[in-house]
């Protein structure tokens, strides 16, 4: 096996330049970086992270917390893309992730605090916020790093990135007001997640904006499933006033939504407008394609990975709250002509 000193040799440099490369030390040039580098993928050299870790104090090891149980949150398009850009930084800075897995959210808190007592965990990514989270108190009680994906609650210590949630359901409802729906429905997610907060916010804009009260027969709150929204969105066709459009708050409950309508004999969007959230892959490979927002899921992920080393390193990170832009991707499931009032 080669150890540091072969490395050294080979690249012509020190060994405490190589180990300095090996913890990205700012004092070694780029050019340095990439010719050690090299040496170390050609001999196939990986270092001792182990031994290293009790030499540095450091477990080169980042913690995520996926704030939904590990199969509600794998079955999800959106945890898959966010934790491959976290990847793609860490992985440049020579850092391990971490999962803490669970159940539910309150036994997933306990295996989160366990890898930090444990020092198993140099920092913490929370991959959604939720409203009055336990979790982040305790981080800022200890004072430990921590990175939060989405809206965090208010507080100066709190670093974030995240989309803007309010604009994005205000977009989606005004395109839908525009073209003439006034019976929208609104499938929400939990109310303890402040994302769900954020995007009936901009929902209910849009409606004050038209001078036009929401009717709460039409708004569900549920879990971000595809089950669910298929349950409920049969139990809205089956109202009097059926809505003609409906809003789901992620594209896996749009696929829900476009089977109960296409079971009641129904087309999308002559009968029925549908908009998702998210841009999911499938999104435009289903029929009609979806009308939805589209957010920067993977960027979201390099974002918090990039702040989260920046703060490990002692930097400063400006700013401490980041908000990505979204956008409207309009398909076939809206139409584009405006209904008759």
């Amino acid at each position: 096996m080669y150890t540091i000193k072969d490395v050294a040799k080979l690249a012509q440099v020190s060994p405490s330049t190589v180990s300095r490369v090996i913890s990205d030390s700012k004092q070694i040039s780029d050019e340095t970086k990439k010719r050690v580098k090299k040496v170390m993928e050609e001999i196939g050299y990986h270092p001792n992270m182990i031994a290293r870790s009790l030499i540095t104090k450091s477990s080169q090891t980042l913690g995520l917390v996926l704030s939904r149980s590990t199969e509600t949150a794998f079955s999800s398009p959106f945890f898959s893309e966010v934790i491959r850009g976290i990847s793609k930084v860490v992985q440049n800075h020579q850092y391990s992730l971490l999962l803490a897995t669970a159940e539910n959210y309150k036994e997933e808190g306990k295996q989160c605090m366990k890898m930090i007592m444990e020092k198993r965990v140099d920092g913490v990514i929370l991959l959604a916020s939720r409203v009055n989270d336990d979790l982040i108190e305790k981080l800022l009680l200890d004072d430990y790093p921590f990175v939060v994906v989405g809206r965090a609650p208010a507080g100066a210590r709190i670093y974030s990135v995240n989309n803007d949630n309010i604009k994005a359901g205000y977009n989606v409802a005004r395109h839908l007001l525009n073209l003439g729906h006034r019976q929208i429905a609104f499938l929400n997610g939990s109310n303890e997640y402040i994302f769900c907060h954020d995007r009936y916010e901009g929902f209910a804009m849009a409606f004050r904006e038209f001078g036009l009260e929401i009717d709460q027969t039409y708004v569900i709150e549920t879990d971000l499933q595809q089950e669910n929204a298929y349950f409920y969105t049969k139990q809205l066709l089956e109202l009097d006033r059926p809505p003609t459009a409906i809003f789901a708050i992620d594209d896996m409950m749009a696929l829900g939504v476009y089977r109960a309508i296409k079971e009641k004999n129904l087309e999308i969007p002559d009968d029925v407008a549908v908009v998702g959230f998210n841009n999911d892959h499938f999104t435009s490979l289903i029929s009609p394609p979806l009308t939805t927002i589209q957010i920067p899921i993977y960027e979201m992920g390099i974002n918090a990975a990039e702040m989260m080393m920046d703060l490990l390193k002692g930097k400063e990170v400006i700013p401490q709250q980041r908000i990505l832009s979204s956008k409207l991707i309009i398909r076939n499931s809206c139409g584009g002509k405006p209904r008759k009032i």
